[in-house]
């Protein structure tokens, strides 16, 4: 039942209805919230995954004896081409590994290195977390905020300076353990190391990037854009050796890291040998 207003009254009786239709004189765009611009588009968008990409999917799906343990370098290969994990890049993995959109999801929103907001050129990752922290990893973070942002308002978690994808532009996040704590403060770019950072060397390292520049990581192999180093993530790297071990390979290991190895040989220190015993038996399911 309803008023004449057409409004629900109180009580156990429900309206017919819990709108009221738009006369052809209402503007649906000027009403909707946001962005409306597309509310009444029906144009299909154009596939950005072409031919190519598809050979590629389907490289990546070969290697695994499952095709849906091949999500994760999918979703890498996505942000290779997009620079990020848009809808139509989980509509394509879900297609390729038949999956549905709702599975390829769940994965891409729990781990961090799938992006959600359209990525920088170079990706610059600070390690904040508590080693690094006490370090100087905070400081380092706080000072690329404003560098890249303002002082009033500072660039944030994730953010972009400059148009995402473009030459010059970077997306700044703090990351947590980098998994080289004998070396912080650390800062990745890219997903390469530059090591023992301070907030001047942070601050010239993010300078050049924006130049067009590309800084030699303290280790690892020469730096690229962040779609180059997700197409290597996918598991794609150059045919040719001599272009692979100028582009790709590189030393990975620090004096620092192999300092306690050296020691350890130096005086013939070992680690004690772990008895051979058998493991307890375990109860059967039935």
């Amino acid at each position: 039942m309803t008023s004449s207003t057409e409004r629900p009254e109180p009580g156990p009786d429900y309206a017919d209805r819990t709108h009221v239709a738009a006369g052809g004189d209402v503007d649906v765009r000027g009403i909707a919230p946001g962005d409306s611009a597309s509310i009444l588009d029906t144009a299909v968008l154009e596939d950005p995954f072409g031919p190519d990409i598809v050979e590629k999917a389907q490289q990546i799906i070969a290697r695994y004896p499952v095709s849906r343990s091949a999500l994760l370098p999918m979703l890498h290969l996505v942000q290779s081409v997009q620079g990020y994990v848009t809808q139509e890049g989980i509509a394509f993995c879900g297609r390729q590994l038949d999956l549905s959109d709702a599975e390829v999801s769940a994965v891409a929103t729990f781990y961090t290195m799938y992006k959600r907001r359209p990525c920088g050129e170079h990706l610059v990752s600070v390690c904040t977390n508590t080693l690094c922290a006490a370090l100087g990893g905070d400081d380092i973070y706080r000072k690329l905020q404003t560098h890249l942002g303002s002082e009033q308002e500072p660039l944030g978690h994730e953010e972009t300076a400059g148009t995402p994808g473009e030459p010059g532009s970077i997306t700044l996040e703090h990351a947590e353990c980098l998994a080289a704590c004998d070396l912080g403060p650390v800062i990745q770019v890219n997903y390469e190391y530059f090591d023992n950072q301070t907030t001047d060397k942070a601050v010239a390292l993010v300078d050049a990037l924006r130049a067009g520049k590309k800084p030699a990581p303290t280790r690892g192999a020469p730096l690229s854009d962040f779609k180059g180093a997700e197409l290597q993530l996918a598991g794609f790297f150059p045919e040719d050796e001599q272009t692979y071990r100028a582009e790709v390979d590189g030393p990975s290991q620090a004096v620092e890291t192999l300092r306690g190895a050296q020691v350890a040989q130096e005086r013939g220190w070992t680690a004690p040998v772990m008895e051979d015993v058998p493991l307890p038996a375990v109860e059967e399911k039935k």
